[in-house]
């Protein structure tokens, strides 16, 4: 009988929606680093991960994993942070460079007390990104470094001069330095990373930006400067910290995870879950909408030009780890569920695009929002990888305005749309138009007009499946992957989506 309930009251006001794209009134550009990637020494995001070693019976290139470099091909990854996360306030870079044998290990303390050997480090990363073509994102460590470690990393990554770093990178194999435009001044220095007040951490801010150099002979090479910023809704931290040095900074960042319920003690399975948990996570979920709204307006205040860049660059859903896994080690599977929740965010970060100029899902590989999960020399692509390869047409388009009118999820403690919707011109002209159904019970049929622009027939993708917990696995990989959509058809020079329950829709128009 309560099922019976729960399922009569999730019927939406209506089943319809009306969407308005307006082709003539462009916005932003989408910067393609919204798409974003995160990948910290955490669990076996990078050992046993990307990093299987050369020496390993894994099929790999160089050491990496030849079945999860294919995956991220595919992605057209655009940026990739590195080494954390709390990690990167722990790590001392010189650990990690030099022959892998002579390499000291580690203690990770932060994620399962693991002891680490360093044998992915600087030139692992940066060869990575070279190797993939994605612009790396490294996090200097401001909570137990210092100022000179923070300035040799630079100049070892960067500098072609004849100079004691640039020369000790020579002599470790690499002549020419990387290009090295991103990097974060320390992480979540309100906590794991040095528990600081934002005074404070401005002050450090200031010191650190003094002594990193740029070493780039165009101004395309010079650094640019994440500094630490708030963790979900403190905006005091982001008021302080933009008042104290936004004038020396090129992005600030911003943290928020998607918890169910809200409970960091009791997060949840990331599979077994009911109607009301997932109600509860998609409110929670689309908190992100006011977050970037507020912290957005208190940045205008000391940036109304909008030269600074607000970098999402820790978000996405976590559960509790999979039964049987090190706690440690933050290893979730991953549903339809979530596929669902990272396009809603991605279409937030995109009517941003105007402050929004990064976001990097946490994580990469085999920890929380994974896109990828390997057991040995196998590899499974999530939901959420797909939604990524669905919607990575959006990166570097032009943002278009959208006009939606649908209606909302009943009940749900916070205001949950039926229908979510996203659009943009890519530079060749094409117009994408991607569409979410967030009802899991009801079909919905989305009536849109094209003004300003001609609708030809379109063609599309849809991601959806039978039920909410719908997820792959190495013995079903292909349970929830992207198929031909058929439900769009224009007539009269509109245009008319169908869109299933639970569902994901990419259209070319």
């Amino acid at each position: 009988m309560l099922a019976l309930l729960a399922s009569t009251a999730l019927v939406a006001a209506e089943t319809d929606a009306e969407l308005t794209v307006h082709a003539g009134k462009p916005g932003a550009v989408i910067n393609p680093n919204i798409y974003g990637q995160f990948s910290e020494h955490l669990g076996h995001c990078i050992y046993d991960g990307i990093w299987v070693g050369p020496d390993s019976t894994i099929p790999n290139t160089n050491g990496y994993s030849n079945a999860v470099l294919a995956a991220l091909r595919d992605l057209h990854v655009p940026i990739l942070r590195w080494p954390g996360g709390c990690f990167a306030d722990e790590y001392h870079w010189k650990d990690g460079i030099g022959p892998a044998e002579k390499r000291p290990s580690m203690y990770n303390s932060h994620w399962g007390g693991v002891v680490e050997n360093n044998h992915f480090g600087t030139h692992e990363f940066l060869n990575l990104c070279e190797l993939l073509g994605i612009e790396p994102y490294v996090c200097v460590n401001v909570g137990s470094g210092t100022v000179q470690e923070a300035m040799e990393w630079v100049e070892y990554m960067t500098s072609d001069a004849s100079s004691p770093m640039a020369n000790l990178r020579r002599a470790n194999g690499r002549d020419k330095p990387w290009r090295v435009h991103y990097v974060a001044v320390g992480n979540e220095s309100w906590g794991c990373g040095g528990s600081m007040t934002p005074e404070f951490y401005a002050d450090n801010f200031r010191r650190y930006n003094t002594f990193m150099k740029n070493y780039g002979a165009t101004p395309k090479d010079a650094l640019y400067r994440v500094a630490c910023g708030p963790s979900a809704d403190d905006y005091d931290w982001t008021d302080v910290v933009m008042k104290s040095a936004s004038n020396q900074m090129n992005g600030l960042s911003l943290h928020y995870y998607t918890i169910p319920h809200g409970d960091w003690k009791h997060k949840g399975s990331a599979t077994l879950f009911n109607r009301d948990d997932y109600l509860s996570t998609l409110g929670n979920t689309l908190h992100m909408e006011e977050l970037i709204s507020r912290h957005s307006a208190i940045m205008d205040k000391y940036d109304p030009k909008k030269q600074v860049g607000l970098c999402v660059d820790e978000w996405g859903i976590w559960t509790d780890v999979e039964p049987g896994t090190n706690p440690g080690f933050l290893y979730q599977q991953n549903s339809l569920r979530d596929a669902i929740l990272a396009a809603l965010n991605l279409h937030i970060f995109q009517a941003h695009a105007d402050r929004v100029v990064m976001a990097n899902i946490a994580q990469m590989v085999n920890v929380l929002q994974a896109m990828i999960l390997t057991d040995h020399d196998k590899v499974v692509l999530t939901p959420t990888y797909h939604v990524f390869e669905m919607l990575k047409v959006h990166q570097g388009a032009t943002s278009l305005a959208v006009e939606l009118k649908t209606s909302d999820l009943v009940p749900a403690t916070e205001k949950i749309p039926q229908v979510s919707a996203s659009a943009s011109r890519d530079p060749a002209g094409k117009i994408h138009l991607s569409l979410v159904n967030t009802d899991p019970d009801h079909a919905v049929t989305v009536a849109c007009t094209l003004d300003g622009a001609p609708v030809g027939q379109p063609v599309g993708r849809v991601l959806t499946a039978g039920n909410m917990t719908a997820h792959n696995t190495f013995e079903a990989p292909h349970t929830v992957e992207p198929m031909p959509f058929t439900g769009a058809s224009v007539s009269g020079g509109h245009l008319t989506v169908a869109l299933p329950p639970l569902s994901v829709v990419i259209l070319e128009l």
